[in-house]
């Protein structure tokens, strides 16, 4: 039994069931809300953002209502948008449970948040890819039609985040090197015993393939 077995067997009932379908919806919510305070000048998401000077002098409230923040002004945009990542979270709730799948979007809020301490402003950009990356990890080989036309495997679309990864951690500052190591805590925490099992397997197998080819190369020149 690892830690999110014993974990879940103690704090289980404590589970939110459906979780992304209230963030979805509140995050919808706060669209409208945007769309009818503008009016008046006024943005709805100016007071759920994360800006940590103002969150740390007494709008504590801003650690947490920054996720619902909408990602984007288009109506079109923000359907789509709402609806895969409606999809993605509520997949794999159903594989993970109601707590393991809290669990990490938790841990991935509490990982945005510290990023936010290194940038001074608060996204949940890096915590809604971690859930991308959960969902590409467990399912490489999914298929999504990629601008409505192109179906391709979830798996490719990781790959070039990770590399993207990694040419921000290469290039960028140290705040942006901080905020994307912050920001994918949970994906590491759930998945990192996974990674290294696969980095020591691939090892195994590359080391087994090129003792075979020693071999085959070694009876050749017997033979001849």
């Amino acid at each position: 039994m690892n830690w999110l077995d014993k974990l879940d067997r103690k704090f289980g009932r404590w589970g939110i069931p459906n979780l992304m379908l209230y963030i979805v919806i509140t995050i919808a919510a706060v669209f409208i809300g945007d769309v009818l305070f503008s009016v008046q000048g006024m943005s709805l998401s100016g007071y759920l953002a994360l800006f940590t000077q103002a969150a740390v002098h007494g709008q504590f409230w801003r650690f947490i209502t920054f996720i619902f923040v909408p990602p984007t002004t288009s109506i079109i945009s923000l359907f789509f948008f709402l609806y895969f990542y409606y999809f993605l979270g509520s997949t794999l709730e159903n594989v993970w449970g109601t707590f393991r799948f809290n669990l990490y979007y938790l841990v991935g809020l509490i990982g945005a948040v510290i990023a936010a301490f290194f940038t001074g402003y608060g996204t949940s950009t890096y915590l809604n890819l971690s859930l991308f990356l959960a969902f590409a990890f467990l399912f490489p080989d999914h298929e999504i039609l990629l601008f409505f036309f192109f179906p391709i495997k979830m798996k490719y679309l990781a790959y070039v985040d990770w590399i993207l990864f990694a040419v921000q951690l290469i290039f960028g500052d140290w705040s942006t090197k901080a905020a994307i190591i912050a920001s994918l805590i949970n994906f590491f925490l759930f998945f990192g015993g996974d990674l290294i099992r696969f980095v020591k397997n691939q090892k195994k197998y590359g080391a087994q393939r090129r003792n075979f080819r020693r071999e085959m190369k070694n009876n050749q020149n017997r033979y001849w």
